[in-house]
């Protein structure tokens, strides 16, 4: 088994579900992402770049999927959270699949592919807004 199949099947539930279910959508949308386990958690690469990981935080009751370019997302999606003030990432908090919006995540996935296309580096140290 990978190691990123692993961390999914050892997820209480409903975070197991809400991760196996977004995991789905992110191969189903970006067919040559690749799946990588990193820093013990599962992330996404587009183009040898990183595009996304899911996480469960300590202490919270949501499974937190965090885009590494989120920061030049955030006016075209308001629902990306600057969560932990965080100077690149921003994320969406998912509590239940009830509540995930799989059209507009896939909205999302899209154009961050796309600006990571774009981009010479996933992650930008010199910001500028």
């Amino acid at each position: 088994m990978k190691p990123v199949e692993e961390y999914l099947l050892n997820q209480r539930e409903p975070y197991q579900s809400i991760m196996l279910h977004v995991r789905n959508v992110i191969l189903k949308t970006l067919p040559n992402v690749e799946e990588k386990y990193n820093y013990g958690i599962p992330f996404y690469h587009y183009n040898k770049k990183p595009l996304c990981y899911m996480n469960i935080l300590k202490g919270t009751n949501f499974v937190d999927i965090a885009f590494v370019q989120g920061v030049f997302l955030e006016r075209d999606f308001p629902e990306l959270k600057d969560y932990n003030k965080r100077k690149q990432v921003r994320s969406i908090q998912i509590k239940s699949l009830e509540e995930f919006n799989e059209l507009q995540f896939v909205d999302i996935l899209k154009e961050a592919s796309i600006l990571l296309d774009k981009s010479r580096k996933a992650w930008n140290p010199k910001i500028k807004f």
